[in-house]
């Protein structure tokens, strides 16, 4: 294994966090944005709105992984 590399096995915790943390960030700064427009208190209150959706979604794709693979032959 490579230095500073996780082995192949956390594969199914590692990819739903780096979706999760990407897409929640991308998509309420977005939202946040255009909703609020880019002010400092829109900046200031982001921080917050995204990690209510992170905490929400992170697990929601852990789920829809472990359904999948029910779904899917292996």
């Amino acid at each position: 294994m490579p230095k500073g590399k996780l082995p192949k096995r956390y594969n199914a915790v590692v990819m739903p966090l780096t979706l999760s943390l990407l897409m929640t960030s991308v998509v309420s700064a977005i939202s946040f944005l255009k909703s609020q427009g880019p002010t400092a208190t829109a900046f200031a209150m982001w921080p917050s709105a995204w990690a209510l959706s992170w905490a929400i979604t992170f697990p929601v794709l852990l789920v829809v992984k472990r359904l999948t693979a029910v779904i899917l032959e292996t």
